[in-house]
């Protein structure tokens, strides 16, 4: 399969004098060169109007001169006029809309809104998106009916518009998921969505007409950073996944477009490695080429020779050319230059995984108050388990440094947001008075200037003993450790112990995305290594199957062992019956693990693993008040 075309860097017909012609032709006047800033004179606000003081610099990448989102859309529509802007599946075939028709849709449905503001002050509009109306209503539109409405609005109208806006404005806002409280609205102006997209793509080494998927909900600050506005700086062409691609469709976009730039959250590329990891086992072609080609270098090689520093085997490109390209285009990736990861932690096993296939992940961190990404992570100066390094023209500190180097990660640059809607106090809260984003996540800087994060402080469980642990590493850790774990959280905030509560891999409905009973196929030949029969989760916690109980308390121990105190251990953990999921609430919209409302939910049971006497595991254990005594004399 060919895939999505994708004009290689330097091609004369990129943004030719044609297009540009036919921008012209429909009126399209030449954007400012310099826009007038609003008053301001704080770095924040709070109000819908409000306006910021801009955090630009005398040099370097901070000094580049402030553009609108407009401006942004504008100059693509005339450079790449007649290249397709973004793809979406109608009745099996792609349909594209070029960048020209896209800013004459924008500009359409800019105008259709003024006219529905002035018919329905409070009350817009009613829109259906798709297929034709059921019954006529007043102020009920199809969207091809909305998209006319405006129609008989001048353009000068809409220009003297747009002509207002201040680049140190609010341009859109992006509510939080929610996981750590209310969530708030973040306000972005145009210069923090401008600059810091422009900065990333020219530091992070994207090309002109790259190739993107979108499938994360645009509500999210990474799908709208990734799927609109990267494309638009430089020229790329988005293909809208199916309305089901987290219930499975995914891949198969994936296979049919073949992007050459992807972001997916954790639990995508554990999807992806699951079915790789299924294409080796029941592919004996794949086999047998691992069997002759045992010497291929590991992932500590694979990673040295990525950073310059070593060179592989004679004869290993064999290897890339028999198995890694073959398993590549399997799941879509084999042009897929950059692949990035974010919005939640991501086992090392995962990243190793895909380094040995010279695939290699990069992480990314950003948040929605720094407008998407603040970290650039390349695969010339990669490390693993890194977010990479702070973005030119942006700046990292760790805040409250302990003896380790962990301390609050706080941020400033141009990207950072102007401040939560209406919510003075929280945003003063984010926002310290020396322009510092104070992020919540606990991490720290190496000598090189790679950001490492262990967690939030939110999410930080603090014993009745008063000690801080992160519960990620020791969840990754367990995972890793018995690998028929699919989702763990950490329990013992104000308690006297760790416990855990554990989900197994199981199948996912495909039209509900809720997981089912049934193991997945890799969980059930774990489950017959073992000498255990299960198929189904409900089997193994009802049963409380030995076999299965037996390795997890073994993966227990053996992370337990590394553990740096008593206070790390774990000494309880508890098999659900049920797989995280979003509709089930455990998880947002990025796979996140939403740890208050899943503790919530599973109140009950948590509570049970800390009365007296309780197991299980299925094993004797001391009386929960003499492991109690024992326990605070180590600590």
């Amino acid at each position: 399969m060919e895939g999505a075309k994708c004009r290689p860097r330097g091609d004369p017909e990129w943004g030719s004098r044609r297009g540009q012609k036919a921008a012209g032709a429909l009126g399209m006047r030449a954007c400012p060169t310099e826009l007038s800033l609003a008053p301001a004179e704080r770095f924040w606000t709070t109000a819908r109007d409000g306006a910021v003081k801009l955090r630009t610099e005398e040099t370097g990448p901070a000094s580049e001169p402030p553009v609108t989102t407009h401006q942004v859309l504008r100059d693509a529509a005339q450079r790449y006029a007649n290249h397709p802007a973004m793809a979406v599946k109608r009745d099996g075939q792609w349909r594209t809309t070029t960048y020209l028709q896209y800013y004459q849709a924008c500009r359409a449905a800019a105008k259709s809104f003024l006219k529905a503001q002035d018919q329905l002050p409070h009350l817009k509009a009613i829109i259906q998106y798709n297929d034709d109306l059921k019954e006529e209503r007043p102020n009920l539109y199809t969207w091809t009916e909305f998209m006319q409405l405006g129609s008989d609005i001048p353009d000068s109208e809409l220009d003297d518009i747009i002509t207002s806006q201040h680049v140190n404005q609010c341009c859109t806002l992006i509510y939080t998921s929610g996981t750590t409280g209310t969530p708030k609205g973040v306000m972005l102006s145009h210069d923090n969505i401008t600059w810091g997209v422009r900065t990333f793509c020219k530091y992070a080494g994207l090309r002109e007409s790259e190739i993107l998927i979108s499938y994360l909900p645009l509500s999210h600050v990474a799908a709208q950073y990734y799927d609109i506005w990267l494309p638009i700086c430089n020229g790329g062409t988005t293909y809208f996944a199916d309305k089901d691609a987290l219930k499975g469709s995914l891949v198969d976009t994936l296979k049919e477009v073949r992007p050459t730039v992807f972001f997916g959250v954790p639990r995508i590329w554990e999807k992806i490695q699951g079915m790789l990891l299924d294409m080796e086992s029941k592919s004996s072609f794949i086999q047998r080429s691992n069997n002759t080609l045992a010497g291929e270098p590991s992932p500590s090689a694979e990673l040295k020779h990525m950073n310059g520093k070593g060179s592989f085997r004679p004869g290993y490109s064999m290897a890339d050319d028999l198995v890694l390209k073959k398993m590549q285009a399997g799941v879509g990736l084999d042009r897929c230059a950059l692949r990035y990861t974010g919005a939640a932690p991501i086992s090392k096993e995962t990243l190793e995984y895909f380094v040995g296939l010279h695939l290699p992940i990069t992480e990314l961190f950003g948040m929605s108050e720094a407008s998407g990404a603040h970290t650039i992570h390349v695969t010339s100066d990669y490390r693993m388990a890194s977010c990479g390094k702070t973005m030119p023209g942006c700046w990292t500190h760790i805040y409250a440094l302990d003896k380790d180097g962990y301390g609050e990660i706080c941020l400033r640059g141009r990207h950072v947001f102007m401040g939560y809607l209406n919510m003075v106090e929280k945003t003063n809260e984010a926002l310290d008075e020396e322009g510092w984003l104070h992020t919540g996540d606990i991490g720290k800087l190496d000598q090189e200037g790679f950001l490492y994060i262990t967690g939030r402080i939110k999410e930080l469980v603090i014993t009745s003993g008063g000690k801080n642990i992160a519960p990620v590493p020791i969840e990754n850790n367990l995972k890793k450790e018995v690998p028929i774990i699919s989702n763990c959280i950490l329990v013992g905030d104000k308690r006297n112990f760790l416990s855990m509560l554990i989900t197994m891999k199981c199948t996912t409905d495909p039209n509900t995305l809720m997981p089912r009973d049934e193991l997945t196929p890799d969980a059930i030949q774990f489950c017959q290594q073992l000498g255990s029969r299960a198929t189904r989760v409900s089997e193994v916690v009802k049963s409380k199957d030995p076999a299965i109980y037996k390795a997890i308390q073994e993966g227990m121990d053996r992370v337990n062992r590394r553990a740096a105190s008593n206070a790390q251990r774990v000494q309880k953990w508890a098999i659900l019956e049920n797989d995280f999921s979003i509709d089930g609430g455990e998880l947002g919209p990025t796979m996140k693990l939403k740890r208050s409302v899943t503790l919530k939910k599973y109140e009950k049971i948590i509570d049970e693993l800390y009365k007296v006497g309780s197991s299980p595991q299925g094993k004797k254990q001391r009386p929960l008040a003499k492991r109690s005594k024992l326990l605070n004399s180590k600590l």
